[in-house]
C-alpha cells in the first residue's frame, strides 16, 4: 500500500470504522458504493485531503469516480498535487 492510501487508510479508521479490523479495508473496498462514507464523512475525507496533502477539490470531483476506493483516492490526489507543481 503506498504512503497516500496507508494515510487515507489511518484516517477513515480512526474518523469513520473505529470498531473495524484494519485488514478488512483494502485497496479496493467500495467506500462510497459500500455505504462506509455518507455524504457528510465525504465531505470530511475531502477537507482532510485538502489539509493533508496540499490539494484543493473542487465540488464535482467529490464523487465516488474519484473517491470510491483508496486506489482511487490515492490517484486522484496524486493527479491533483501534480497538476498543482504544474500550475504553481
Amino acid at each position: 500500500m503506498d504512503p497516500i492510501q496507508s494515510t487515507v487508510k489511518t484516517y477513515i479508521l480512526e474518523e469513520f470504522l473505529p470498531d473495524a479490523n484494519g485488514d478488512e479495508l483494502t485497496a479496493s473496498t467500495p467506500l462510497i458504493a459500500g455505504g462506509i462514507l455518507d455524504s457528510l464523512a465525504t465531505v470530511r475525507l475531502v477537507t482532510f485531503l485538502e489539509d493533508q496533502f496540499g490539494i484543493e477539490v473542487q465540488a464535482h470531483e467529490a464523487s465516488a469516480e474519484n473517491l470510491d476506493t483508496l486506489d482511487r483516492i490515492a490517484a486522484f490526489v496524486r493527479t491533483k498535487q501534480s497538476a498543482g507543481k504544474k500550475g504553481g
